[in-house]
């Protein structure tokens, strides 16, 4: 049976979740990790864990829509029975996610449920049906979004649903308390990437307005996110429970 911490990165075949993902095997954990529909992505992604000399395997799951979750879980514990021995994994990291830039007055009820239903109601009964596989002291990382603190027009759906992950990880970390598991929220603030179309990676005018209004005067890269969501997969991280940890360069101070 593996000594090896095992952690569970939903998201991880691209952008942050790919970051998290390797920078938690540098840590020396093993890694599942979910994507939507790109296989060839995730399993690059599976490809570099194992080049760095840990084990790693990548299960598709639409996380927005709970009739998947039962079936996912069910793989998940017969991979850890047949790799393993073991009934049990360490974190969940809940990152997967889309993003949206439409004013208020524009955004449609489909709109809405579609933020709704993969930030809030999937994270929501992910993690319940997750949590009888997570071993005892383990840990459950959400990630939110700087714009749930400040608001930028054009995200009141995305950021609604992240507020609502906030709070919901303080409820989480209470009730769970009694098997030692932690639960804290990473909050990106702006990060290059493809996520909502790309528009903090391609978008100049936005890129120049954050890097204005961060502190440390530039946009963020999936690098400065990764290894925050890693240190939280260690025992140095044992004490920080029911925590936001905003990761965004000091941006509106």
């Amino acid at each position: 049976m593996s000594t090896n911490k095992i952690a569970l990165v939903t998201g991880g075949s691209r952008g942050l979740g790919k970051n998290m993902a390797l920078s938690i095997a540098k840590r020396g954990l093993d890694v599942i990790l979910t994507y939507h529909s790109n296989k060839e992505a995730a399993d690059d992604v599976v490809a570099e864990i194992k080049k760095l000399g840990q084990q790693a395997v990548a299960f598709q799951l639409d996380t927005s829509d709970t009739s998947g979750f039962k079936a996912f879980f069910e793989g998940i514990s017969t991979y850890l029975k047949e790799k393993y021995n073991a009934d049990s994994f360490d974190y969940l990291i809940n990152n997967a996610g889309t993003g949206i830039y439409k004013p208020f007055l524009d955004t449609t009820e489909t709109d809405f449920d579609e933020m709704m239903n993969i930030h809030i109601k999937g994270v929501y009964f992910l993690s319940q049906q997750a949590v009888p596989l997570l071993s005892d002291g383990g840990g459950i990382i959400n990630i939110s979004s700087g714009l749930a603190r400040f608001s930028l027009p054009g995200s009141s759906a995305y950021a609604s649903m992240k507020g609502a992950v906030e709070v919901f990880t303080k409820y989480l970390a209470k009730e769970l308390s009694n098997r030692k598991i932690r639960a804290n929220v990473v909050a990106p603030g702006a990060v290059a990437t493809d996520f909502g179309g790309g528009e903090n990676k391609d978008n100049e005018k936005k890129r120049s307005l954050i890097s204005q209004n961060t502190a440390l005067g530039r946009v963020g890269e999936p690098e400065d996110i990764g290894g925050i969501v890693a240190f939280l997969c260690t025992e140095d991280a044992r004490w920080i429970n029911g925590q936001r940890i905003e990761a965004s360069g000091g941006i509106m101070l």
